[in-house]
């Protein structure tokens, strides 16, 4: 049996075993040119505060409401608002209560992406427009349900990839398909940022008591914690993150598939990778390359989250580059973040700059009304985080292999051989075996429905894991 999202509050009870159901406000507000928009903000950490900074300095936006599960930082962020732009929103800790409100159109969601779907199927549902972080989907299925909910419901949905407002990026891209610099060889995206272990403790960390641990938990597996800490380094676990590949990675691999113009799954992918040196209760890799094959041209993906050696300071780099996206054609190559153009003898020729606030994008796509006005609407965000979670997906069933059984496995394949060889190079700076790497399958991808052919296995990980009562809906258009 389906229930409202109110009888979900009031009857807790009995719902482990209920479907989750929320009707439609009869009408939603239409956003004019001049009509305030009342905003409420779900996730009160680190990117909530720069949603909230973000938000309430466009003019004519108001936030009327934050919402998380620990009423502690739910006062704080109050607090914020009032001292920043005069008004106390309300403060709520339960986001289905959030969504019984009446006095709020547009949802901010900047939690942890195991809990992205569900505010932002639930706020279409209930005729609100969302601004939904990166990456869009903790799983591939649930990405798709989000792009029907915006269909079903013709809501405005925003994906947090800001590169799709940078200048940089759109301009390289003009640059780019103009043919100007020669055919595309392939795309080296790459993403080395510094991190540290998440600790390793003997013993559950306390839940503070501020924290509704069931309803931050979600749709997530409720398990005890053996981290440091409780908030954000839960992106370093399977349950409830998806590593770098996809906290950053998405950026990067965003706009190589924009250049490109690919609309599906690769063809195939394979990653390979570890969890190296950080003994702590971490799952995902610190340090991963993947192939993600498109018949236009290859996409690499790479990252290190360890310095480049154990005693060093800085972060390993690709072409002078810590973070980027660098496309290599038959004339050259460009770094599409930084907006540089070079030749193939590394000399710049040519240099791009400028671009609009994503967040103003999203707001004044609202004033218009028109989908097509957004840079990153939910279905370019779902699309480029499939990508992204195929990798994922290959690394998780995988298995330790030696180098050359990996060499073996990446085949005729010279840029992701060379890729191997600087991923060899920084395990030996770390004194890495090699042998401990997880060598992933290639992975036949299933374009028109977006899943694994013929591997079960792996599509058990492209639909997911949801926790009764939070399971995420079906959504049919």
């Amino acid at each position: 049996m389906s229930v409202t999202r109110r009888q979900f509050v009031r009857q807790s009870a009995t719902l482990a075993a209920a479907a989750m159901g929320l009707p439609m406000v009869a009408s939603s507000r239409v956003l004019g040119a001049n009509e305030e928009i009342r905003m409420a903000v779900v996730g009160c950490g680190v990117r909530g505060g720069t949603h909230v900074a973000a938000f309430g300095k466009q003019p004519g936006v108001r936030i009327v409401a934050v919402c998380d599960p620990d009423r502690e930082r739910v006062a704080a962020f109050a607090k914020r608002v009032e001292a920043s732009y005069g008004n106390r929103p309300a403060e709520v800790g339960d986001v289905r209560q959030l969504m019984d409100r009446k006095d709020f159109d547009v949802l901010s969601v900047a939690t942890m992406q195991y809990w992205h779907s569900l505010p932002t199927i639930w706020a279409c549902e209930t005729g609100r427009h969302v601004y939904v972080e990166k990456p869009l989907a903790h799983f591939i299925w649930e990405g798709r349900q989000m792009v029907n909910a915006a269909r079903k419901y013709n809501r405005l949905v925003q994906v947090g990839t800001q590169a799709r407002s940078r200048g940089t990026d759109q301009q390289v891209i003009e640059y780019l398909r103009s043919g100007q610099l020669g055919k595309i060889q392939y795309i080296v995206c790459f993403a080395n940022k510094a991190r540290t272990p998440i600790g390793k403790r003997s013993e559950p960390l306390p839940i503070p008591e501020t924290l509704d641990y069931e309803l931050w938990c979600g749709p997530a597996r409720k398990e005890p914690i053996y981290r440091d800490r409780i908030q954000y380094d839960c992106s370093f676990t399977w349950n409830m993150g998806d590593g770098e590949s996809c906290n950053q990675g998405v950026h990067e691999v965003d706009v190589a598939r924009w250049l490109l113009g690919e609309t599906t799954l690769p063809r195939r992918v394979m990653s390979v990778g570890g969890r190296f040196v950080f003994n702590d209760a971490g799952d995902v890799p610190n340090t991963q390359i993947i192939y993600y094959d498109y018949p236009s041209a290859p996409i690499l993906y790479e990252v290190h989250n360890m310095r480049a050696g154990k005693d060093s300071k800085t972060m390993p780099s690709y072409r002078g580059r810590g973070v980027d996206t660098c496309v290599q054609c038959e004339g050259g190559y460009v770094m599409m973040h930084a907006g540089l153009v070079y030749d193939n003898q590394g000399q710049e020729i040519k240099r791009f700059s400028g671009g609009e606030d994503h967040f103003g994008n999203f707001i004044r796509a609202l004033r218009s009304g028109k989908r097509e006005d957004l840079n990153a609407e939910v279905l370019e965000g779902h699309l480029s985080t499939n990508i992204c979670h195929a990798g994922n997906i290959s690394y998780r069933l995988g298995q330790r292999a030696s180098a050359a059984d990996i060499r073996a496995q990446i085949g005729d394949l010279p840029v992701f051989q060379e890729m191997f060889d600087r991923y060899l190079v920084h395990l030996k700076a770390h004194d890495v075996d090699p042998g401990e790497s997880i060598l992933g399958p290639w992975l036949q991808c299933d374009t028109d429905n977006e899943c694994i052919q013929d591997n079960s296995r792996a599509n058990e990980l492209v639909k997911g894991f949801y926790r009764q009562p939070f399971e995420v809906p079906e959504v049919k258009v």
